[in-house]
């Protein structure tokens, strides 16, 4: 049985869930922040950096097919639990890493312990809530866990400069684990859903099945790439080169880059809640999720074309952010392609594209940034503008070549279906 209410378990279970993804929206995002650091303590050009930014998304994508069989096997808040202490223990390796090979294994391990958290809860919102409400609480989800982003902007300069960045990723550490143990108090499934899967009793080569089947649905690859070039765009600049361009294109110092990309991760906080009632506004998913990214592929274009003032960054990327934000809509449209039993193995194929994609951007952009040259300062590289330019340019581009597919596919809004 579905239940829409608020009660007090549907607090509790939102709660606990939300406090776990926040976790992985500050890993995910920590690199670019304290980038300059590691690169100066490890001797990391934009290459090295951009790969150590990637791999998080890249064990995280590779996980999502295992994880989603995972989770329409044996539960999404058992897979949750599960993947979280992979999570603290790379958590653990990464403080501890005395050179890039660990601090990468660190990150890829991070990068399969968040694997289930955000998917996993939407599976357990897609089965307890009603379809018109799931954007709703998709945005909420993520608009409520991104403050973990917003964490790692200002928040972890001042940690580092405080303790340093090994202490602060060992403190993250301790409380990922007290949110596992939160969420596996907290968090119940609805028995007759229980039921429902043990009655299924899919083997291996069943659950295998099904993630072609899922694949194969009408509209998939479009609702794909659409979502695989949005995050990865906004996650490229804020999670990884944001950072590094406000340094050394405009001179600022950490303290004031942090701030910046504080205030663009909290437009984007509010764009998330706000987007996920966008889908009764605009009567589909189609027309809201083409506003959105277009926005996003405009901002790009402006960034792109020109250096803006630096007056005029904070609200540029402002608006980029918000744009971006349309996640909640384009992910309630894939959660609308797929029946019951395969809403698991849907939603984390349709992230493969999320993580992947921010995979191959970050891996990309570093290429991009890295073909310009670079001149190096107190054994920092420093990169000219139009390097960055060029990375704000490949990005729009492919959300223009994904927004012209994700025209033509199919809008599965429940209104429609009346």
């Amino acid at each position: 049985m579905r239940i829409g209410k608020i009660n007090s378990a549907n607090l509790a279970l939102v709660g606990s869930l939300l406090a776990i993804y926040a976790l992985s929206q500050f890993f995910r995002n920590s690199v670019g922040v304290i980038g300059p650091e590691l690169a100066r303590e490890f001797n990391l050009d934009a290459r090295s950096l951009g790969l150590l930014g990637a791999i998080f998304y890249f064990s995280f994508a590779l996980t999502q097919i295992p994880v989603g069989m995972a989770i329409d096997r044996f539960g999404a808040k058992e897979t949750i639990v599960t993947t979280a202490l992979a999570a603290i223990a790379g958590a653990v390796i990464f403080a501890q890493a005395a050179n890039f090979t660990v601090l990468a294994a660190g990150r890829l391990i991070i990068g399969m312990g968040c694997s289930s958290f955000y998917m996993g809860t939407l599976t357990i919102y897609a089965r307890r809530f009603p379809p018109d409400r799931f954007a709703m609480m998709a945005g909420i989800q993520l608009g409520a866990g991104t403050l973990g982003s917003l964490m790692a902007t200002a928040p972890l300069v001042a940690a580092s400069a405080w303790i340093g960045w090994r202490a602060t990723f060992m403190g993250i550490a301790a409380l990922c684990a007290v949110t596992t143990l939160i969420v596996a108090v907290l968090v119940r499934e609805d028995d007759a859903l229980r039921i429902e899967r043990q009655k299924r009793r899919e083997n291996l080569r069943d659950l295998l099945a099904g993630v072609a089947v899922a694949a194969r649905v009408p509209s998939f690859w479009p609702v794909f790439l659409i979502q695989a070039t949005t995050y990865s765009a906004f996650a490229s600049i804020v999670g990884l080169w944001g950072s590094p361009w406000l340094t050394q294109v405009y001179g600022v110092n950490g303290e004031v880059s942090g701030r910046i990309l504080f205030v663009t991760v909290l437009a984007q906080v509010s764009g998330l809640f706000a987007w996920g009632w966008a889908d009764r506004f605009f009567g589909g998913y189609r027309v809201a999720g083409l506003t959105g990214v277009g926005g996003g592929v405009i901002l790009l274009a402006i960034l792109a074309s020109a250096q803006p003032p630096l007056a005029w960054v904070p609200p540029l990327l402002a608006l980029f952010a918000l744009f971006l934000a349309v996640t909640p809509v384009l992910t309630a449209h894939g959660r609308a392609l797929f029946p019951p039993e395969l809403v698991g193995r849907g939603l984390t194929l349709l992230n493969v594209g999320n993580m992947g994609g921010v995979f191959v951007q970050q891996m990309l952009t570093g290429f991009v940034i890295e073909s310009f040259g670079a001149r190096v300062v107190d054994g920092v590289r420093i990169y000219p503008a139009a390097g960055y330019r060029a990375v704000f340019a490949v990005l729009g581009c492919e959300l223009a070549l994904a927004a012209l597919l994700y025209w033509r596919c199919k809008d599965t809004h429940p209104s429609k279906k009346q």
